[in-house]
């Protein structure tokens, strides 16, 4: 492989949060250290990493857009995705797999 070259997101599985003002966890679905988040409420998705009982935070953990798609690595020891929004509800999305989008 050449300098620079990335290997495709390859997707093992989705699971949503029926996010709120306040946090709401999800277990993860499938295998892999990258995590797909995709915000589809109309306010700015808050979202962390981690074990059973993670809670996200507004303001102070990983913001995402409304309608805004970001790739993290989250690693393979993360078994819940939480998220948290700054208003309204709506659906935040997370789809774990391996690889990149660039």
């Amino acid at each position: 492989m050449s300098i620079g070259a990335s290997l495709p997101f390859r997707p093992a599985g989705t699971a949503s949060v029926a996010a709120s003002t306040s946090a709401a966890a999800v277990a993860l679905v499938g295998g892999g250290s990258s995590v797909l988040v995709f915000n589809a409420a109309n306010g700015i998705a808050f979202v962390r990493f981690g074990m059973a009982g993670v809670a996200a935070s507004a303001g102070s953990d990983l913001p995402v857009p409304p309608g805004g798609l970001m790739l993290v690595d989250a690693g393979r020891l993360a078994t819940y995705a939480s998220a948290v929004l700054a208003s309204g509800s709506g659906s935040v999305f997370f789809t774990r797999g391996d690889g990149s989008v660039y």
